[in-house]
């Protein structure tokens, strides 16, 4: 596909002269993909800002995409767009025009800021995967996800390459019940796992949600209580597994296999191969795969090494571990947070959690469990209970605490800010011998 096609999928005709890099800096959607049109268009580099950013993001933002000789300044909040003359040729590659254009920003739960390079044929090489493996011709889609995040982006690319039909919507008002009126289609519907959660405790959203072609789940693991509820409604739900390097998913469950019972992320798209590597570290081969962190570039083809562990089932479906960086060392033995935290949250003591490990100068580090600050005092005695049965000793928190809660507009939890809120709050204890 030509850069100028993607552009008439989107509703714009032609290209505008010359070719002007253009920085996207917006939060309302219908705004974003006005300014996103004409970025297109426009035949230069676009780059993708958080418009929650605060000024150590924005400043990092700025000295990523700093033009030699162009002023170019740090974006304020809340401007739609701002431009600065386009390069026609970067380290002897392929021009930016038409190759690797598009620079979605990309941090995961470590907080170092990146820019993911991406263009209309890793963008149309996801789309097309995600078509085939949901057997839709056409997709449809309501759209609560934030446009600059690339689950809410790759949302409505796949409505515009597909001749489907697109909804932005508030998150706001479907959480407080007021739902788009979709009428007959191929709908589909994205959410982070805390969305479907509080759509859950509402008594009407089972009846709307059960309406969609699939309500796929990503962005951070969904914990066993929510998807045994989820089954009990009889949800078409499809947990997915992708990130910002990828076009959004790789991987995903079928609603028919979650509801017979499997669990996972399903297997790989049709435009996407996975593997494990010796240490359980999952590796991804896709025609979506991003062309290089900006203003770098990746070399084209083999796999490329997440920074997730994973498993594949005797059905070939992954099942996410957690991060690498995330695994906790406590006197040499490791324990995996998203382990601990899908048990704790069965404990029905916290409306959420999240495990971390805090410095200790003689075991390297300690187990902390943390919740958000505000809600309930979690029943210690019934939670030790639980654990016994559960978890290995060197893998039960040490501590447990209310922390204000870190999480970003797309509903990540920033473990990187958990872990210093919890370092700093207590001197933790250190674990029994």
């Amino acid at each position: 596909m030509e850069r100028v096609e993607l552009g008439r999928r989107l509703g714009v005709e032609g290209r505008a002269d010359g070719h002007r890099d253009v920085i996207i800096d917006e939060s309302q959607p219908v705004r974003f993909m006005e300014a996103f049109r004409s970025a297109v268009a426009g035949g230069g580099t676009v780059f993708v800002m958080d418009p929650s950013w605060g000024a150590v993001e924005r400043e990092r933002f700025s000295a990523l995409v700093r033009f030699p000789g162009a002023g170019l300044q740090s974006p304020s909040a809340g401007s739609q767009s701002q431009t600065a003359p386009a390069r026609s040729e970067i380290g002897g590659r392929k021009s930016e025009i038409d190759h690797g254009w598009l620079c979605l920003p990309t941090g995961g739960s470590s907080g170092a800021l990146r820019l993911a390079r991406h263009d209309q044929d890793t963008m149309a090489a996801a789309v097309h995967g995600c078509r085939e493996h949901f057997r839709a011709d056409r997709i449809d889609a309501v759209g609560v996800l934030p446009l600059h995040h690339v689950s809410g982006l790759m949302a409505w690319m796949r409505c515009a390459l597909t001749g489907g039909r697109y909804v932005p919507w508030d998150w706001a008002d479907l959480e407080d019940g007021r739902w788009p009126q979709t009428g007959a289609g191929n709908w589909f519907i994205s959410l982070v796992p805390t969305q479907l959660q509080r759509l859950l405790d509402r008594p009407d959203a089972a009846e709307r949600l059960r309406r969609f072609r699939a309500v796929l789940v990503g962005g951070g693991p969904a914990w066993p209580d929510l998807l045994d509820r989820a089954a009990d409604a009889r949800l078409p739900l499809a947990p997915v597994y992708g990130m910002t390097e990828t076009a959004a998913m790789v991987a995903a469950l079928r609603p028919e296999e979650f509801l017979t019972g499997r669990r996972g992320c399903g297997k790989a798209l049709p435009h996407a191969h996975l593997q494990l590597d010796g240490n359980g570290t999952i590796q991804i081969h896709a025609e979506s795969l991003f062309r290089g962190y900006f203003p770098g570039w990746r070399e084209v083809g083999g796999f490329w090494t997440a920074d997730d562990l994973g498993h594949l089932d005797e059905h070939g479906g992954l099942h996410v571990l957690g991060r690498r960086d995330t695994v906790i060392i406590s006197g040499g033995e490791k324990t995996d947070p998203a382990e601990v935290e899908a048990v704790l949250r069965t404990t029905g003591q916290f409306a959420d959690v999240v495990v971390v490990g805090v410095p200790d100068a003689e075991w390297g580090s300690v187990v902390v469990a943390c919740y958000p600050a505000g809600t309930r005092m979690p029943d210690l005695a019934a939670i030790a209970r639980c654990l016994t049965c559960e978890l290995a000793p060197h893998k039960r928190p040490r501590q447990y605490l209310p922390i204000a809660w870190p999480r970003n507009t797309q509903g990540k939890i920033n473990r990187q800010a958990v872990t210093a809120l919890a370092s700093s709050a207590v001197r933790a204890p250190r674990p029994p011998g």
